[in-house]
């Protein structure tokens, strides 16, 4: 945890706790972030809203209806990142203080597109409004020197998550939930009860910083590798899975019967083939995992049917990639 928030560029006391994934992660800071508006603020609006742009992942909108709360879709950009411009646009367009998070990406499940965090802080740090950056799958790649850039902002967040178990090679299932600043989290989960004031006190205890009470160490498969890998061999591993999703991007741009959707920012690649219909793709997919060859699984690009490349094993290589379009030809 004290590695992850160190790449963050978070503050020294900043801390958190490991969850059952993802869903549960957001959901989790951003209950903590509705707790701490209503504190801040006093007064509370008719519906609490949250903001968030059209390729946010879906667990914020089941986080929304667990909370019984709103939410404001703002438009991406050109490249499909939710920017400061056009959420101060929202905001502004409103003209009602509903809105008390703003749900950033770092690196979108189904492009890997990082918003602008640097952007979404100013408006954040201008309007008082908590920052959560869903970073499950992508901040992952602030291990890797050559992406680094891209999460500038991150260290202004009040909060984010990544899953060691997708880009970070630990085992199925862990959802690392950091927050700027954990005692707002643990003000709001904090359980009272007879049969538990024994567990409070001034120790760190993890069921006070997130949704769910009862939970095992989580952490410990991640940091048991980090511990006998090293940081280092994590930013190679990283870097590997780049380098060949740089090669997986110039073989699509070489072929004639495939083209990407998107430019490549990390190591998902979003590409069609020409010609292909929604079935085609379909059975493309399952021949290979009949094949025990690939796991490909086709995926949405508004209303067209696409492929998709997730790299985050640093164990595929640029062959693996040529055979699997090979079979597309």
């Amino acid at each position: 945890m004290r590695w992850l928030s160190d790449l963050a560029g978070f503050p020294s006391e900043a801390g958190g706790v490991f969850a059952q994934g993802g869903t549960l992660g957001n959901l989790s800071a951003l209950v903590t972030a509705r707790h701490a508006a209503n504190e801040r603020r006093g007064s509370r609006p008719h519906r609490w809203v949250v903001a968030c742009s059209a390729d946010a992942h879906s667990s914020v909108e089941h986080a929304a209806r667990v909370m019984d709360i709103d939410i404001l879709r703002v438009p991406s950009d050109e490249l499909g990142r939710l920017t400061g411009t056009n959420l101060e646009v929202a905001l502004a367009g409103r003209g009602s203080d509903d809105v008390f998070a703003v749900f950033a990406t770092g690196g979108t499940t189904n492009y890997g597109v990082v918003d602008d965090l640097a952007g979404i802080a100013q408006v954040c740090r201008d309007r008082d409004l908590w920052m959560h950056v869903d970073g499950a799958y992508g901040l992952a790649g602030l291990a890797a020197p050559s992406v680094r850039p891209l999460f500038a902002g991150i260290e202004h967040a009040d909060s984010f998550i990544v899953d060691p178990h997708k880009w970070l090679f630990a085992p199925f299932d862990a959802c690392a939930l950091v927050y700027r600043d954990p005692e707002l989290a643990r003000a709001t989960h904090t359980q009272h009860a007879g049969y538990l004031e024994a567990l409070v006190g001034g120790e760190w205890n993890p069921s006070d910083y997130a949704v769910h009470l009862s939970r095992r160490a989580r952490g410990l498969p991640f940091w048991f590798s980090l511990a006998a890998n090293g940081t280092a061999a994590y930013q190679t591993a990283v870097e590997q899975t780049l380098t060949v999703a740089g090669q997986a991007e110039d073989l699509i741009t070489a072929l004639p019967f495939v083209e990407l959707v998107r430019p490549r920012q990390l190591s998902v690649l979003v590409f069609r083939r020409i010609g292909w219909t929604p079935q085609e793709y379909q059975d493309w997919s399952e021949s290979l995992l009949k094949a025990h060859f690939a796991f490909v699984m086709p995926s949405r690009h508004g209303e067209e049917t696409v492929a998709r490349f997730a790299i985050v094993n640093p164990r595929t290589s640029r062959e693996d990639i040529a055979a699997i379009l090979e079979t597309m030809a």
